[in-house]
């Protein structure tokens, strides 16, 4: 894979979704559990589609899917009930047929959390991986082009 314009990951524009801990969210000790940092990059993630002008719910209606093939995370401190974060999320790498989305967890300016995954495009109709249409390539090499 190569990085999306050669620009570092933290050099490319970033959206921020602020989420707080819910009860349900936390362990005995108030502690969130490990998985649901999955679900707020998840909302980050499409948060960070959108801004390309094509919403998620857009990509699968022209027929593609972007399946996540890798997942890691990378935990510092916990976070607690009832904490307000922001979860932050940028394009990572931008390959023929992948992207990389990396990702950080902060509540006010501590660093909490940092994460990537990484999406292979399938089309929907096959459920092969493929390249994408050209104006969903060109959608996220120009977020990767913005300045941050």
């Amino acid at each position: 894979m190569s990085t999306a314009d050669s620009r570092s990951p933290s050099a490319v524009p970033a959206v921020e979704v602020e989420v707080e801990v819910r009860y349900a969210e936390t362990d005995q000790m108030g502690v969130v559990h490990h998985s649901n940092y999955l679900v707020w990059f998840e909302l980050a993630r499409t948060r960070l589609c959108a801004r390309t002008g094509t919403p998620y719910q857009e990509i699968e209606e022209q027929g593609y899917f972007l399946v996540v093939t890798g997942v890691g995370v990378r935990y510092r401190r916990s976070a607690r009930y009832p904490d307000r974060l922001r979860i932050r999320c940028r394009l990572g790498e931008l390959s023929s047929r992948g992207l990389t989305f990396v990702y950080e967890v902060l509540r006010g300016e501590e660093l909490l959390a940092t994460g990537e995954t990484e999406h292979l495009w399938l089309e929907r109709a096959t459920g092969r991986p493929c390249r994408p249409p050209e104006n969903l390539r060109q959608a996220f090499l120009a977020l990767a082009s913005e300045d941050p």
